[in-house]
């Protein structure tokens, strides 16, 4: 059953990346979905924040994967972009699946792609609206007014892993878009 979330700012969706940290361990696979600027390495900041991890958790499209050991002995988070992966043959480039066991992996631009690794994963969606003004007073396009901050993130828990998970313990400080 997915969960679904109303966020509205990049700290909130950092928050709930955060959140969902305290429930990952070594060998979980979190695909992230949505649009150019929907917030999947926003969130994957959240995530590295909550697991204590070294280094700036940035996007990982021209680097493809980037390895953040943890600081408190705790798995290391590998953050991987799969929008260039076209095949199994790029995806097995990577190498992922040998390490998959011993790390917390998440996949960018997965979806359609890299769903073999592992039947228990989580599958999220951020998405945000499109539209919005963009505003020229002097020449300069204020990027602010075209992005309000608000998402809706769904997660989808898959296999057996995630059953008697409590979500809404994990999730409880989330409410209406409003942080508790």
């Amino acid at each position: 059953m997915p969960i679904t979330i109303t966020v509205n700012s990049a700290d909130q969706t950092r928050a709930v990346g955060q959140a969902l940290a305290s429930q990952l361990r070594p060998g979980d696979l979190v695909m992230l979905s949505g649009g150019l600027g929907a917030g999947k390495t926003t969130f994957t900041q959240g995530i590295g924040s909550g697991l204590q991890v070294k280094g700036r958790v940035s996007s990982p499209t021209f680097i493809v994967a980037r390895v953040h050991p943890s600081l408190v002995g705790g798995a290391d988070l590998i953050h991987a972009d799969a929008y260039r992966i076209k095949d199994l043959t790029d995806l097995e480039t990577l190498d992922l699946d040998s390490t998959l066991d011993q790390a917390i992996t998440v996949i960018e631009w997965g979806e359609g792609k890299t769903e073999q690794l592992s039947a228990d994963r989580l599958e999220i969606e951020i998405h945000r609206e499109h539209g919005g003004v963009a505003t020229s007073s002097n020449g300069v396009v204020d990027l602010a007014q075209m992005d309000d901050g608000k998402r809706r993130i769904t997660i989808r828990p898959l296999g057996k892993r995630w059953e008697g998970t409590d979500w809404e313990t994990v999730f409880s400080a989330f409410e209406d878009g409003q942080e508790k």
